[in-house]
């Protein structure tokens, strides 16, 4: 997965060609541990339909706050730099199933 930054949000997000998943992370969480290796999972089954990428929320306060980031992890999916829909905490494979495939 894609690890993004401040100032690479607006071109790798919300001008991307197609659907991207942010997954806002932080070293020190440890349900955003967890959810990694499911997050890679699916970003390889997704790779034809969207792009998941992550972003460090404390090396990244600007778009952690821009976002309204309050709650870690906390996965966005932007289409055409609009929110498609966002959830918190760490889900399991089978709920982040659940959500893409309602919004894809």
């Amino acid at each position: 997965m894609k690890e993004v930054t401040d100032s690479s949000f607006e071109q790798d997000v919300l001008n991307a060609p197609r659907p991207v998943l942010v997954d806002f992370w932080a070293q020190w969480c440890g349900p955003c541990k967890m959810l990694a290796p499911t997050l890679e999972s699916l970003a390889e089954e997704y790779a034809d339909r969207l792009d998941v990428v992550k972003i460090d929320v404390d090396a990244n306060p600007e778009t952690a706050q821009r976002c309204g980031i309050r709650a870690m992890p906390t996965l966005i999916l932007f289409q055409d730099g609009e929110v498609k829909g966002q959830k918190m905490g760490a889900l399991s494979r089978g709920q982040l199933k659940s959500f893409l495939d309602s919004l894809l």
